[in-house]
Formats: structure tokens, sequence, C-alpha cells
């Protein structure tokens, strides 16, 4: 597919990158040669110095064959304005990046009468993904599959865990739920397992699970099934905002520290059930004042990345039971793992992650095509929901004649609002709904991509 981008920041960039390395013919437009220049050095594109919202820019880039123009800069009226222009000079699907509070009300209409394809807010995804996390708050990442009837949700295996040391083949018997580990991640390497594989402490485990299982496999493995019942938010961005928007509107006590007395008073206009702190949130005299000992989550949204790690790893010394940090690069993740950085947020990847879903479903396929993508194991594993259709292969036989290529597990089969946990005597039939778990190196767009042969 070709596909246009207008603007290289962190969002762009991230998308550039992601597209690129999938096979897609990319162009990418920004006003800043500087950054063209390092997206032309670094990934196989073609790069346009201009506005990507002028007619004249849009016909260099040629997007009169583009299948998908996606405009990614820091101002919502500029991407707006690109997609109208697009939309008017060619046949081209059209997605916009719109953060501003004051039109999250409005992007259904906008979506409407602008003909756009999607629309994106990478803090409105990040406090939904947040608010996720903090219902279940012994799980490090949540995924949501089928309309939200199955989840992957990812545990650390702790020294008291019974887990530690056991083989998979024994799960069930251990901990008396049916669910199925997808991926470990262990010492940075991602594994598909098999029934033999040994668990260690330490290891990281996507863990497949009927939605409303949830609850008997924590309290079954002995962690806390508790909510949470208050937040303490360090940063008071538009990602604060969203968020502490959906924990008040679920009984959640919350509390933010800023540091801009204007920005104070315009939350504490706009979030008048919370309490709106004007301190320095990295200062631990000032957490500790505003009670962090005692609070059930801290929540690190400042703009820097170093700052939001360090008020986390703090948190996570003085016993907070869940802590939360936005970050914007993946690769401080691994070297603050251990360190109790266990669940990070990273917006711009949020975004690009809901963009990819997208472009797999735009592409032509033979039946079965990507209905929900997930990237997990911090993007070294791919969870995908398929539709088994009439060109499926395979269809009815067990599987354990069914010859699936290497590093693919199927982890789910739905089918008639059932959950199944596949064994080798169960089958794929026609409409079940199929969750398959594979390495990110290899690219699955359809169904019948996990079959050799």
């Amino acid at each position: 597919m070709k596909i246009v981008i207008v603007g290289d920041g962190k969002v762009g960039l991230a998308l550039t990158a992601r597209l690129s390395r999938a096979g897609h013919d990319v162009v990418v437009i920004d006003r800043d040669p500087r950054v063209l220049e390092e997206s032309l050095q670094t990934y196989d594109v073609m790069v346009v110095q201009g506005n990507g919202a002028c007619k004249s820019v849009l016909e260099e880039a040629g997007i009169d064959t583009a299948d998908l123009l996606i405009a990614a800069t820091s101002s919502d009226e500029i991407n707006l304005l690109c997609c109208m222009v697009a939309n008017k000079m060619a046949n081209v699907h059209t997605i916009a990046r719109v953060r501003s509070p004051e039109y999250a009300g409005q992007l259904n209409f906008l979506k409407d009468e602008l003909g756009l394809s999607m629309t994106i807010n990478p803090e409105m995804a990040a406090a939904r993904e947040i608010d996720h996390l903090l219902q279940f708050p012994s799980f490090l990442k949540r995924d949501r599959f089928a309309k939200g009837r199955v989840e992957i949700v990812e545990l650390k295996i702790c020294a008291d865990s019974p887990l530690r040391g056991k083989p998979l083949s024994q799960l069930y018997k251990l901990i008396r739920v049916k669910v199925l580990v997808c991926a470990v991640e262990r010492r940075g390497m991602v594994y598909i397992p098999s029934g033999a594989f040994t668990l260690e402490e330490g290891d990281k485990i996507s863990v497949t699970a009927d939605s409303k299982d949830l609850v008997t496999l924590l309290k079954n493995l002995g962690l806390t099934t508790e909510r949470t019942r208050s937040a303490l938010i360090i940063g008071g961005s538009r990602i604060a905002y969203y968020l502490a928007r959906r924990l008040l509107s679920s009984g959640i006590t919350v509390k933010i520290i800023e540091q801009d007395i204007t920005r104070c008073e315009e939350l504490a206009a706009l979030l008048p059930k919370a309490t709106i702190i004007n301190a320095d949130g990295s200062r631990q005299d000032i957490l500790r004042a505003e009670g962090i000992t005692s609070t059930d989550a801290v929540v690190t949204l400042t703009d820097m990345d170093e700052e939001n790690l360090i008020i986390s790893m703090y948190a996570t010394h003085v016993g907070v039971p869940k802590s939360i940090t936005k970050i914007n690069r993946a690769e401080y993740v691994d070297t603050f793992s251990d360190l109790g950085i266990d669940t990070v947020i990273s917006p711009k990847d949020l975004c690009c992650t809901d963009i990819v879903r997208y472009v797999r479903a735009m592409e032509n396929t033979t039946g079965g095509a990507v209905q929900t993508l997930h990237y997990i194991v911090e993007g070294k594993a791919e969870a995908l929901e398929f539709v088994a259709t009439s060109a499926t292969r395979h269809l009815d036989e067990p599987l354990t004649q069914v010859p699936i290529k290497p590093n693919i597990l199927l982890s789910c089969i739905l089918r008639g609002g059932k959950t199944i946990i596949p064994q080798g005597s169960d089958c794929i039939r026609l409409g079940d709904t199929v969750i398959v778990v594979t390495t990110a190196e290899q690219t699955i767009r359809d169904l019948g991509d996990i079959f050799a042969g």
C-alpha cells in the first residue's frame, strides 16, 4: 500500500518505522528538512518538504495514487485540513490526529462531516489504557479481544509464585482455571512456549483468559483482586485530565500535583471533584506530604521520561501497590524493568498500534483478515484476532493434525459466545473468532498465513 504521512514528529516517525518495516510504500511530508533527512537516511521512504495541507505538496507526494493519508502534525486544525484537501483531491482513506479536549465531544461529528476514516487521540487512548489497568492492579498489561470477552494479561513470576519452577503442562492443576500462557519474556528474549516450558522467577508471562475468569485467576495465584480506590497523578497534562475524568466517574479519589499555577486553576475548574495541588511532584517531601504512602496507585505523567521513571521508582520503594509510568522513548523499558518499573504507557505507541491495525484491515486478503491487533511483550510479539471464513484452510480438522508454522500459537477460539482455550482435539470452524500469538518478526495478515505448507 502507498501511505502518505504528514508530520514527522514522535508519532509520525514511529509510524514511518512500523509501516516501512512492514513493506509499505511510505511518503513523509514535513516542513523541517532536518527531520526529513533523518527519515530518509534511516528508512526506505520518500520525503517531501512543505505544508501537508497544500494542494501542490500533496500532488508532489503522489496523493492521487495513495491508499491512505495520516495527518499527525502538532496542530489539530492542520491535520483536519490535510484530510479535507486529500479527500477532495483523491479517493483516499484519511486519518487525523485530534488531541484537544475541546474537540473530544465532537469527534464522531468531525469524522462524518469531513469524511475521515478514523480519528486518533494519543492522550485519550493513554488515559483509557491506564484506567483499564487500574481496575486490576496486579496485571502489568491488559489487551482486550472479541469485544472484551477475552483478554491477554501480563503477569510477573515472583519468588513466591505457585508457577515458579513449574512446567506449563501443570498450569490447570495449579490454578484451577482454564487459561493459556501464550508468550514468555525472559531476560529480553521472547518465547512462544510449549507445555514443557518451565517458568522461572522474573519471567513476564502473557496469559489468554476469558474476561470473567480474571478475578479467579488472580485469586488462585494468591494475588490481590482489590480494585484501586485512590490515585495520585503527577503532572497535569491532557492525559491527566482525561484520566481523572474516568477515575472520578468510577468513584476513585483523585489528587493531581502540577507545578504550573495556571494549569492548576484550569484543572480545578474542569475537575471540581478532584484535589489539585500546586507543587513540584518530583520532590520526595511533597510526595510524602500529599500521602504517597497511603495511596493505592501513582501515575506519573510529566513531560520528562526521566522524572516519571524516578518518581515511579520512589513510589515502588515506599510500597505503593501500583505505579504506572508514561514514557516516550521505549529504550528505557528494559533498562528499568528490574528496578520496579513494570507498567509503562506510551501514548505514541498506543496511537501507532491503532493505525497499524487499521492498515492491516485495509489490506487485501483471501479471507480471515485481522480484526484486532495488539503488540505484547514490549512489541516483541503480536496477538491478532481473525474470523474464520470459507476460504480458511483446515476447517473442522483436529489441531493435532493441522500444520502450524513455528513460533505461532492458537491462544483462543470463540464460538457462539463460548470461549475455548484450545487443545489438540479442538478445531477451527466456519465463523469462529481465532486469536493467534506470534513473534513480531513474522508478518501475519491473514488467518491462512499461520499454516505451514
